[in-house]
């Protein structure tokens, strides 16, 4: 039995993800046999009353506005974390999702206070946040990945450098918030105002259509490969976290070989980083074969139907299992 700390919630645009992830996780611990307490880190410690509370909330077809946000805690990302609550726990279990729990702030303050914890360390949270390095990494270790530029781009270097559609989308962000599909000149200028609300970087990428599939990375080791179905044209934020927004099969239907190809791709995206123990990396294959990397997730969604855990399961491992095993290998016991 471990004593350990599940940090979830925070000020980012991905708190109900957060809190959905930490609502399966934390009574799966304890069903386990682990000593379990919660930290929301835009308020600190919970209590037992609190923490039920805040868990039974789900997740909003939208992400909450900075309104919203403002009355849970203070403007902007921040943390209220004080190292006296964790300094106790065995291992701190992270189950943020954007913002200061996923770009290496809240991973650098644990380095600091000498608590061990899940995921990957503070510099590869951050690289693997930030897009447009990511994909620069992915391309210098041979995973194939869509063309792209920055913004500011003018409509006209857009169609030249990697014509319609493309993505639009923050740059240092998850959950696909405000990622628009780009179809002509005249829709970008829009979308750049709209992925500019979350972030200062905004990064333009070329489409790729086709099927989209994603691989779990634990240990070294790539899970089996699942496929993800959607009508629309991207796996979006509403498609992502309500019931019957996607089919998720696992394994993916597809030929061994491909597979493969699938899953030597993702172990290089995730060696290319520097991942840590896990994660999860996106891939779209066009209607010709090719096979394009999207992004790589240090702190994939941790429900026990969200993808990594549908993949171990898949491989024979149930979620809390998974979960027993994220933790222990975090403190060196396996």
């Amino acid at each position: 039995m471990m004593k350990i700390a599940v940090l979830f919630g925070g000020l980012s645009e991905e708190r109900q993800v957060s809190i959905a992830s930490a609502a399966q996780i934390i009574p799966a611990l304890r069903q386990s046999g682990h000593d379990v307490f919660s930290v929301d880190t835009a308020t600190g410690r919970l209590s037992l009353t609190d923490e039920q509370r805040l868990l039974e909330a789900g997740v909003a077809p939208e992400p909450p506005t900075s309104t919203e946000l403002a009355t849970v805690g203070a403007q902007g990302v921040g943390t209220r974390v004080d190292t006296r609550d964790i300094r106790d726990a065995d291992v701190v279990l992270i189950a943020l999702h954007g913002g200061a729990g996923e770009d290496g702030r809240i991973q650098a303050l644990l380095d600091l206070a000498g608590v061990p914890y899940t995921g990957s360390n503070h510099i590869a949270s951050a690289v693997a946040m930030d897009k447009d390095l990511s994909k620069r990494l992915f391309r210098a270790a041979g995973v194939p990945t869509a063309d792209w530029m920055m913004s500011p781009a003018s409509a006209a270097d857009v169609e030249r450098q990697l014509g319609w559609p493309v993505v639009v989308k923050p740059n240092k962000q998850g959950s696909t918030i405000d990622l628009s599909v780009v179809r002509a000149a005249g829709e970008l200028d829009e979308a750049l105002r709209k992925a500019h609300r979350y972030d200062d970087e905004v990064i333009i990428e070329a489409f790729v259509a086709g099927r989209e599939f994603t691989v779990g990375i634990l240990d070294g080791t790539a899970l089996p490969v699942g496929e993800i179905i959607v009508s629309a044209d991207v796996f979006d934020y509403k498609a992502k976290y309500q019931v019957n927004g996607a089919r998720e099969l696992f394994p993916a239907p597809i030929p061994p070989a491909q597979a493969a190809q699938l899953q030597a791709h993702a172990l290089r995206a995730h060696a290319a980083l520097k991942l840590g123990s896990y994660s999860r990396v996106d891939f779209r294959l066009d209607d010709a074969g090719n096979i394009y990397c999207l992004e790589a997730n240090s702190l994939p969604g941790m429900t026990a139907t969200s993808l990594l855990p549908q993949a171990a399961l898949a491989a024979g491992m149930p979620f809390a299992a998974l979960l027993d095993r994220i933790c222990r290998g975090a403190v060196g016991l396996r």
